[in-house]
Formats: C-alpha cells, sequence, structure tokens
C-alpha cells in the first residue's frame, strides 16, 4: 500500500515537474518573441486541461504581445465564466483594460484579484507580479503603483527572476532620466536568482544603449545569445546594432541567426528587415520587391513600417505616383499617437513631385511642425516648406511658413521677421507684410530693413490717402536714412523724391515740396539737371492753399520723375538684398 502510495506521489510530481516546464518553456518563447511557438505551447496545455489558469493568463498576454487585444479579451472573458473569476485571469482583464484606456475598470479588476489572494502571510506575489507586469506594459499604466506592487512582490519571493525584471522595467520607464539606477540594480539581481535569463541581459543593454556606451551595449546583446543560442530577441537586437552602424554584412549575418532561431515557425513580417537591409544599401528594386512579397501575402494585415518603406523606395527610385499610393496607405494604417516628424517629411517629399497637390502639401507641413517635439526639427520642416512654395510662386504660402516660424522660434532672428515681411510682399499680402516690417522695428531699430518693407508696402496700400499711413512711412525711413546718408542712399532718395511728389501734387505745400525736392537733389547728383527743372517751375508757380487743385505748372509726378542712376547700397547681410 505504501508503496503505491509512494509511487502515485512520484507520478504526481513528475506530472507537475513536466508541467512546469512546459509552462516556462512557452514564457521563454514569448520573452524571446517566437510569438506563434509560445501559442502553440498554452494552446497545448489548454487542450490537456481547459481549466489551466496559469496556460489561460500567459496566452492572453502572448496575444497582447501580438497586438491581438481582442483575442486576449475574448480569451480572458471566457475564462472568467469558466473559472469563477480566477484571479490571475481577473489581472489579465484588467491589462487589457488599461490598453483600452479603462484606468478605473482595471484598477478595480486588480485590487479584487489582491484581496482574494491574500493571507494572513501577505499578498500572493504571483498576483502582485502580474498587476506590475501590466501596468509597466501598459501606456495608461501607474508606474508609481507597479513600482509598490512589485516591491511588495520581492519581499515575498526575493527568488523570482521575473519578479526582478519587471520592477527593473517598472524603475526604467518611471525614472527615465536616472541613467539606469534601480532598474540597473534589479536587472542584475534577476540575472542573480537565474544567470541564464537572457531577457535581462537585452534590458540591461537597453540602458546602455539609452546611456550612449556602445561597448557595454554590445556586451550585454552578446551575453543574451551566449546563455540562449536561441534567443530570438538578442539577434534582432544584434541585427539593428549592426544595421544603424552600417556593417552591414554583419547586420545580414545575425539577420540570418534571427530567422533561423525561430525555427520552425515563420513570419513574413521578417522579410521586412531584409527589405530594410535591401532600402539601406539603396537597392529600392530589391526592397520594393521584398516588401510587396510581404503585401501579397498579408493585404491589409501588413505592418505600417513596410508600407512607409515601399513610399521612400519608390520616392528614391522617382515613382511617385506608387510612392503616394503607399504613403497615403501607410497614413491609414499607422496609430496617430505612433506618427512621427519624419512621416510628414516623408509625406511632403513625395506630394511635392506631383502637380496640384500644394494645398494638401500646406496641411502636411504645418502638422509635421505639430507633432515634431524638436525645435529645429519644426524649423528645418518651415524652411524647407517656405522653399517649396517659394519655388512654385505661392509667395503668400511661403509667408504663412516664415510667420508660423516667428510664433514658434524662441528667438527669432531679423532674418527671420525679414523673410516673412518680403514673402507677403511679393504674395501681394501688404498688411501682413506690414506687420512684420513693423516688427522689426520694434525689435532691430537700429537696422534699415523694417523702416524700409514699411515704406513698401505702405507705397501699395495706401494709394488714395496717401497721409494715412505712406507719408508716416516715408518720413519714418527718411529720418532713419539721414543718420548715414552715404549707406543709406537709395532710401534716403527715393523717400525724398517720394514726399516732394506728394507736398507737390497732393498736399500742395510749395515750401515742403521744395524742401524735399532739394534734399533730393543734393543726394541724386547724376539726376540733379532735371530735379532742378523742377525746382524752377516750382519757384514759379504761385503757393496754392493746401488742398487746392493743382494749376498747369508741370511738377515732378511720381511716375515720370526721374529714378536714381546708382544702385542701392549692398552689405555682407544676408538680408539687405531685397530680392524676390
Amino acid at each position: 500500500m505504501k508503496k503505491t502510495v509512494m509511487i502515485a506521489v512520484i507520478g504526481f510530481l513528475s506530472a507537475a515537474g513536466l508541467k512546469a516546464q512546459t509552462l516556462q518553456e512557452g514564457i521563454n518563447h514569448l520573452y524571446a518573441d517566437r510569438f506563434k511557438s509560445a501559442v502553440s505551447v498554452f494552446e497545448k496545455l489548454l487542450a490537456t486541461n481547459p481549466n489551466n489558469i496559469d496556460a489561460t493568463y500567459w496566452l492572453g498576454q502572448t496575444y497582447l504581445d501580438m497586438d491581438k487585444n481582442d483575442l486576449a479579451r475574448q480569451l480572458y472573458d471566457k475564462a472568467l465564466t469558466a473559472s469563477s473569476n480566477a484571479p490571475l485571469i481577473l489581472v489579465g482583464r484588467g491589462h487589457v483594460d488599461l490598453l483600452d484606456k479603462k484606468t478605473a475598470d482595471a484598477r478595480q479588476k486588480f485590487e479584487t484579484a489582491i484581496t482574494m489572494t491574500r493571507t494572513k502571510k501577505g499578498d500572493d506575489p504571483v498576483i502582485l507580479n502580474a498587476v506590475g507586469r501590466a501596468n509597466v506594459d501598459a501606456k495608461e499604466g501607474d508606474l508609481a503603483y507597479a513600482v509598490a506592487k512589485l516591491e511588495d512582490a520581492v519581499k515575498r519571493d526575493d527568488k523570482n527572476a521575473e519578479i526582478y525584471l519587471n520592477l527593473g522595467n517598472a524603475y526604467r520607464k518611471a525614472r527615465p532620466g536616472e541613467g539606469g539606477g534601480q532598474a540597473f540594480q534589479n536587472y542584475k539581481k534577476a540575472l542573480d536568482v537565474n544567470p541564464n535569463f537572457a531577457v535581462a541581459y537585452i534590458r540591461l543593454a537597453k540602458l546602455f544603449e539609452a546611456q550612449r556606451n556602445g561597448e557595454l551595449y554590445l556586451e550585454n546583446l552578446n551575453k543574451a545569445v551566449e546563455v540562449d543560442t536561441k534567443f530570438s530577441l538578442g539577434y534582432y537586437e544584434l541585427f539593428y546594432y549592426y544595421f544603424f552602424r552600417q556593417k552591414y554584412e554583419d547586420a545580414e549575418g545575425y539577420l540570418k541567426k534571427f530567422i533561423d532561431s525561430k525555427q520552425p515557425e515563420t513570419y513574413t513580417e521578417d522579410q521586412r528587415m531584409y527589405a530594410e537591409l535591401c532600402w539601406a544599401r539603396k537597392d529600392y528594386t530589391c526592397a520594393i520587391t521584398r516588401a510587396e512579397n510581404i503585401i501579397t501575402e498579408m493585404g491589409e494585415q501588413t505592418k505600417p513600417k513596410v508600407l512607409k518603406l515601399l513610399a521612400d523606395s519608390y520616392l528614391q527610385k522617382g515613382d511617385f505616383e506608387n510612392a503616394k499610393k503607399y504613403v497615403d496607405w501607410y497614413f491609414r494604417r499607422e496609430k496617430p499617437d505612433e506618427l512621427i516628424a519624419f512621416d510628414y517629411e516623408l509625406k511632403a517629399d513625395i506630394y511635392s513631385k506631383i502637380p496640384g497637390q500644394e494645398e494638401a502639401l500646406y496641411a502636411i507641413y504645418l502638422e509635421g511642425v505639430r507633432v515634431d517635439t524638436i525645435m529645429d526639427n519644426k524649423i528645418d520642416i518651415l524652411k524647407k516648406a517656405a522653399a517649396y512654395f517659394k519655388e512654385k510662386g505661392q509667395r503668400d504660402k511661403e509667408g504663412d511658413m516664415w510667420a508660423k516660424l516667428v510664433e514658434i522660434k524662441p528667438k527669432p532672428t531679423l532674418t527671420d521677421y525679414f523673410e516673412a515681411a518680403r514673402s507677403y510682399y511679393f504674395g501681394k499680402k501688404y498688411p501682413q507684410s506690414r506687420d512684420f516690417a513693423l516688427q522689426m522695428i520694434e525689435k532691430y531699430p537700429a537696422e534699415s530693413f523694417g523702416y524700409d518693407w514699411a515704406y513698401n508696402n505702405s507705397q501699395v496700400m495706401d494709394t488714395v490717402k496717401k497721409d494715412s499711413i505712406a507719408v508716416p512711412d516715408a518720413l519714418k525711413l527718411f529720418e532713419f536714412a539721414q543718420k548715414d546718408t552715404v549707406k543709406f542712399k537709395a532710401q534716403y532718395i527715393k523717400t525724398a523724391r517720394f514726399l516732394a511728389v506728394y507736398y507737390t501734387n497732393d498736399a500742395r505745400d510749395k515750401e515742403k515740396a521744395l524742401e524735399y525736392l532739394k534734399k533730393w537733389q543734393e543726394a541724386d547728383v547724376a539726376n540733379a539737371p532735371t530735379i532742378q527743372q523742377y525746382i524752377d517751375q516750382l519757384q514759379k508757380s504761385p503757393a496754392a492753399k493746401p488742398g487746392t487743385p493743382r494749376g498747369n505748372a508741370q511738377s515732378p509726378r511720381q511716375g515720370t520723375a526721374p529714378k536714381p542712376t546708382t544702385k542701392p547700397a549692398t552689405t555682407t547681410k544676408k538680408v539687405a538684398a531685397v530680392k524676390k
């Protein structure tokens, strides 16, 4: 009888050991990103025992890592009904709630699961660990809550490498500026518990990558595949380590190891990495062929990155219609909060090659500026946009880009204001141009450009009643030019000439007219004889009261008076040359 009992116990322990080993095998597949293999293990366990809570939980976690949230939700909902709200499944379902941004529902499930498993010794570390994992993984997770629960878990079970891993992840995400700190310590503790825990080496590598310590980054990547020669995630990281350093032969070698490490499972998506390698080598035909093959097999389920790669590859080959097709598809497929500034730049580059897309481009550029978080990038986008619209002759839109640049730039330069004023002027948006000119006067009163462009615009705007803005702007420019009549000769002459014409023809002020005619004559030596004729004619004419009709005496009209023969003075500053 005792022998029979002993055999039964041994059988039970062996079965339990086999079960634990098999479950861990599935978890190992998950950590290595061998998702199909992980699913296969957990499904086999559930086929043997449909009430296997651990297998159900980890199958749902695998679905979440595969971005198949709907499958995880369905799995957990069904299991909750069958298991009378098993605590671990309840945590898994709360994880889905977090991903659905239902934070209150998630917290309720987490607290319920913790309460259900609480004993006199304290809370269950398995449940605490699962709660911490959920909050670290989800964007809407509470990292302080995760740290607290994982700290409690490690006190209850200090021999669990996975708890240390999740606690390190929580610290790393909660305190990204620490350069490692407690994240580093917990990853090291995970390795103290399990020296073959390959994923902990990957987390360490990521810490060193953030610190720009390439040597330790590479060292830990190599350790990951050393302790587990089938650790797919390690080969994946090594591929990109060499890829971004343009060591394409080494990258290709690790890409092959990455694919081999996942056998017998295969992923069509893995061909994307080969397509990226072709693209990096500027073999766009190869990149397109491999990426198109992915689309043939995956259709609408193709990952957005493949679509972006195709868009850029077709752009590089000069096939702009196909480039537009794929960049539009990419924007439809990618999550809005995943779009980055480069995506908008790529879209703008493609649209700029296709006639009739100016209005769409206008919106693309501004949206790219909005989503970018780096000021230098925003400024580069706006300058690129301004150059595009200038080339297209749409100077008003060019002005809008410079205006936006002035708006967002912490310290706009004189050139920035100048470009906005000039663009709007040639885009016939004179009030906007003059507004930027006035801002130049206010911010850079020692420079001539604001006075000059205010005057240029007021001549166009104030054609009927010239005393409202045209004359005041002319007087301000003339007053400024008097500070150095040699350096600002062109401005001095054109405003003296304008004021002479105004006081002769419009204000009918003979004395003022003669004053500015003589000032004009003194500066414009080449045209002095002709100007003298106007002076003589005006002196002979009878004085008229301001506002009375002009008599028959000839006077220098704005459209007929001689123009200066000397060229405007130039300076080494970029903004000095008044060009379109």
